[in-house]
């Protein structure tokens, strides 16, 4: 019974990520849409953040009117999150023998943070984005990191070195 609360645990927990990571780059199909609606809105937010939703925004939107074609990079970027998402599926059907992809999911999350801060300012991202980019890293960390403990303590279940 212990083993079946655990296994729907991990479950839950990997369905969260799951989506999380799958939605997170959804997102990114619609991104002048959705900086469009950002800047109609942009007085809901701070001066600082403000300014930055107009420069990305008429940024994309001049760059979708002149070269199409460059939105294909963030096309990508959302394929390539829909991927890690499918990834995933493995540990949530033999969460032990794939105990490797929430450890590589975890190192990929702590790596999220050196980029946000070397490339950020090569790219004159705002320090208040690149503390927004981390996030997503310490984020999805926390999950993954409950998935892991839970994996190995269903790990010593089945191997008999813990009962319950």
């Amino acid at each position: 019974m212990k083993e079946e609360i655990l296994k729907k645990q991990i479950r839950n927990w990997l369905l969260f990520f799951i989506v999380g990571i799958a939605f997170s780059g959804i997102t990114a199909f619609p991104i002048e849409t959705e900086l469009a609606w950002l800047n109609s809105n942009k007085n809901l937010f701070p001066d600082s953040i403000s300014e930055w939703i107009q420069k990305v925004y008429s940024a994309i939107h001049q760059t979708n009117s002149s070269f199409p074609f460059i939105a294909y990079g963030t096309d990508w970027l959302a394929f390539a999150h829909i991927i890690i998402a499918v990834l995933f599926i493995g540990p949530l059907l033999d969460p032990i023998k794939n105990k490797w992809i929430i450890e590589w999911g975890m190192i990929c999350c702590l790596l999220v943070i050196p980029l946000a801060f070397i490339a950020g300012p090569v790219r004159d991202i705002p320090f208040f984005h690149q503390l927004i980019d981390c996030s997503f890293g310490v984020i999805g960390i926390i999950p993954l990191a409950i998935v892991r403990n839970k994996i190995l303590l269903f790990e010593k279940m089945k191997t008999g070195s813990i009962k319950f």
